[in-house]
């Protein structure tokens, strides 16, 4: 049996430059002053054959005993057949991918999607599923051990209860699964499906908001005063648009009867025009002009403290009316009188919800809005919540 630990921690710093033996193929390596005048340990195995030198460390940061006992872990690999430097690689490169933990990165995939989302993502809509219902109990796990196990435990709570931000954050998550795999990590991209698979139907039925029908919405209209919150709601109605743009209307936005909906107000327009006009009828001009005694900062309806009223004050205020409907209920009360009582092509009427409608294609050939054709259904229907159901509107595309 060869000679082992030869060496002494006394002599070490005494040596000249060269190469020293300690045993069991564990060297001493003290370089040229010329260099850096530094020394190393490195360790010399066979493995299938072939002669393998690794390097242990340098000196004095690794001490004799240290390269010592690190030389017997290699050593011991060796014997099990195993390649003690292609084992140190695989282990970096498996400690490197538990570094990437899932915060990390879903921040990464969110940063790298921004530019696809309004706002660039500023309103949380994107991130918020995982944020609220998966980073909590997920977060810190490296994302190449996740499995579909980990994700049906993580959104079973809410699988049939909150079904469609349960959908949301399982599709958030597979995006993020998608982006580790770009960068190079060991992930299984089957995951989520997997995960889907053992989570089972939802038992969640999604649930339409109440809406008024459309021959009942004339004497609700006529029934509100011209409070701020009752000409708010005056307006959404006249003009069958969601309450945000409402509620942060300003004058420099409408130019004689057309109102011009920024971007940042617009939803649900990905691929098209970025802003969205609006046609306004007499009775919608009248509403304006009644509400512009209440202008503050430039907005229309503000609240009674600061900024513009709260998207539930509409809401609340129907409550107390004692009404099951809800404001954003009146876009469908709106579709269903264009439907019901008039012949309005589909794309007019869906473009009037501010709905896109037709391809990319299509709608890169047929660049109209029909702002003429939308402004007489308009009025129409303005006429209709004044005096009731009038007669039969034909509008041809």
């Amino acid at each position: 049996m060869p000679t082992m630990n030869k060496l002494t921690s006394a002599s070490l710093r005494g040596f000249e430059p060269g190469k020293y033996n300690d045993g069991g193929g564990l060297w001493f390596h003290k370089r040229e002053q010329g260099r850096d005048g530094g020394a190393q340990w490195f360790l010399r195995v066979t493995i299938h054959g072939k002669r393998r030198e690794m390097g242990l460390g340098r000196f004095p940061d690794v001490s004799l005993k240290e390269a010592r006992e690190y030389a017997e872990l290699q050593r011991t690999l060796v014997r099990s057949g195993i390649d003690p430097i292609k084992q140190r690689e695989r282990d970096r490169r498996d400690a490197a991918s538990r570094l990437h933990v899932l915060r990390d990165i879903a921040l990464d995939a969110f940063e790298s999607r921004k530019a696809e989302l309004r706002d660039d993502g500023s309103a949380g809509r994107w991130f918020s599923p995982l944020e609220l219902y998966v980073l909590p109990r997920l977060g810190k796990t490296p994302v190449s051990e996740i499995d579909q196990r980990d994700i049906r435990d993580t959104l079973a709570p809410i699988w049939h209860t909150k079904a469609d931000t349960a959908k949301k954050a399982l599709n958030r998550l597979s995006i993020c699964i998608r982006h580790a795999a770009a960068l190079g990590l060991d992930v299984d991209l089957q995951a989520t499906e997997k995960a889907k698979a053992l989570l089972g139907k939802q038992r969640h039925k999604v649930k339409n908001i109440p809406s008024m029908p459309w021959q009942d919405v004339p004497t609700f209209y006529k029934s509100l005063d011209d409070s701020i919150c009752q000409l708010a709601l005056r307006l959404l109605i006249l003009t069958a648009v969601r309450s945000k743009p409402i509620r942060f209307l300003r004058l420099d936005q409408i130019d004689g009867n057309i109102w011009t909906i920024p971007e940042e107000l617009v939803k649900g327009r990905k691929d098209a025009t970025s802003e969205f006009r609006v046609p306004l009828s007499t009775e919608a001009m009248r509403v304006v002009e009644a509400a512009t005694k209440f202008e503050r900062d430039g907005f229309l309806f503000p609240s009674v403290r600061k900024g513009v009223i709260s998207d539930a004050t509409m809401s609340r205020f129907m409550e107390r009316k004692g009404l099951d409907t809800r404001p954003h209920g009146f876009r469908s009360s709106f579709r269903t009188w264009c439907a019901e009582t008039t012949e309005t092509p589909y794309e007019i009427a869906e473009t009037c919800l501010g709905h896109v409608v037709g391809t990319g294609v299509e709608r890169s050939y047929k660049r109209t809005d029909f702002i003429e054709k939308r402004a007489v259904l308009m009025e129409r229907w303005a006429e209709h919540l004044n005096k009731g159901l009038g007669d039969l509107v034909r509008l041809t595309g």
